[in-house]
């Protein structure tokens, strides 16, 4: 039986209309006549599944595959071509796809595990180094240049769902208040880099609650228990806390609650402060605990992803890069969640780079195992001796 290419296959899971739609209202095809935005972006798409992180190494790939590549709608594309495409081109074309990708794998997410039904989040960056003299618009340090990826994650599924790229001097805290959008009754969780009173104060006035670890120069005084201890569980303590300085009750004068939570496995003892007074003291530290998924999305697009090195040194460049990675992810995760396969996010990227194309169908390629494998004859067998003598004689 014939089967499209594996790349072609992907497309089902595009929605093209809207990114033609979002290429005519930013105008992304302006001054182009050939390359158009959406060639752009299945040339990066080709690039970031396949692993190819160098403009010579793309043109290359495509020449390669240049029979496969009609019924894509692609065609083998000139280096200087590719490389002005990706510097002029507006970036957020790729982010509107990305928004739309987002919204259709958020329907088939599983849940985030836990008994109550709040909406859960982190927030957190990771930094991106880069050469300064050759991205000079990246300032980070005086002698070192980086872009940031400040990003809120959906731990419904472990998305994605807002991301933003600024210099490396951006500070957390105020990236997070100048983009991130606070849902009401929705639970965020952070590290101690979003610890500002001002920010706390702003997500309660939104009916929206966190859970964050306390700074050590925190002062506070506690003002009652709110429930009593459970060591079983590992909460040494639940109180109900006030800050303490005069400047921090002007910033944020309503009650805090501060759980003390030791954890056997790591045998250290932690302390969260929230906003939350309903949730049990073992679910605050686990929604904290919870908080490392982000971490591990950023070790995951890091190792699995072409966003390292780029393509071009403009700001263009670099965010379209990001973008078509990032839609990247999407398109794994969209895979994984329609068709529940068992194997991880990166057997899949893994699969998908090695047969992307090959003339085979999609499900076939995800549910291969050693067990589906046909077993391969042994030619040291006697019977297959004997056939052979037969033959032969």
């Amino acid at each position: 039986m014939h089967y499209d290419t594996i790349f072609s296959q992907l497309f089902q899971f595009i929605p093209r209309y809207r990114f033609e739609k979002s290429v005519e209202t930013n105008g992304a095809n302006r001054y182009c006549k050939h390359f158009t935005a959406w060639r752009q972006f299945l040339t990066c798409l080709y690039a970031q599944i396949t692993g190819k992180d160098s403009l010579r190494e793309i043109c290359d790939g495509l020449l390669t595959n240049r029979a496969r590549l009609y019924h894509l709608g692609m065609e083998p594309v000139a280096k200087s071509t590719l490389a002005d495409a990706m510097n002029r081109c507006d970036p957020a074309v790729f982010g509107d796809l990305f928004n739309e990708l987002l919204d259709r794998c958020t329907k088939l997410a599983p849940g985030h595990g836990f008994r109550f039904h709040n909406p859960l989040y982190a927030f957190d960056s990771t930094t991106i180094p880069l050469c300064l003299s050759v991205y000079d618009w990246a300032h980070y340090r005086k002698h070192k240049g980086a872009v940031k990826l400040h990003t809120q994650l959906d731990l419904s599924g472990n998305l994605p769902c807002y991301v933003v790229m600024s210099n490396g001097k951006m500070a957390d805290i105020r990236a997070a208040r100048k983009w991130f959008k606070i849902e009401s009754d929705s639970i965020y969780t952070y590290d101690k880099g979003y610890c500002d009173y001002a920010w706390f104060k702003e997500i309660y006035g939104k009916g929206a609650f966190f859970v964050t670890r306390l700074k050590q120069n925190a002062r506070l005084k506690v003002v009652g228990q709110h429930l009593a201890p459970n060591e079983k569980l590992g909460v040494v303590a639940d109180d109900m806390v006030e800050l303490e300085l005069q400047n921090a009750q002007e910033t944020y004068p309503g009650k805090l609650r501060r759980v003390m939570f030791h954890d056997e496995e790591t045998n250290r003892d932690y302390v969260f402060l929230t906003n939350n007074f309903r949730l049990a003291a073992a679910t605050i530290a686990a929604i904290y605990k919870r908080r490392w998924q982000i971490e591990l999305f950023f070790k995951w697009i890091k190792q699995n992803l072409q966003i390292r090195t780029f393509l071009g040194t403009s700001e263009n460049a670099v965010m379209t890069q990001i973008w078509v990675a990032l839609i990247h992810f999407l398109l794994v995760a969209y895979i994984k969640f329609l068709t529940k396969v068992e194997i991880s996010l990166t057997e899949i990227t893994a699969r998908l780079r090695e047969q992307l194309m090959s003339n085979s169908h999609l499900l076939e390629l995800l549910s291969l195992d050693r067990k589906t494998l046909a077993k391969p004859p042994d030619w040291n067998a006697p019977r297959q001796l004997e056939l052979f003598g037969e033959f032969m004689s």
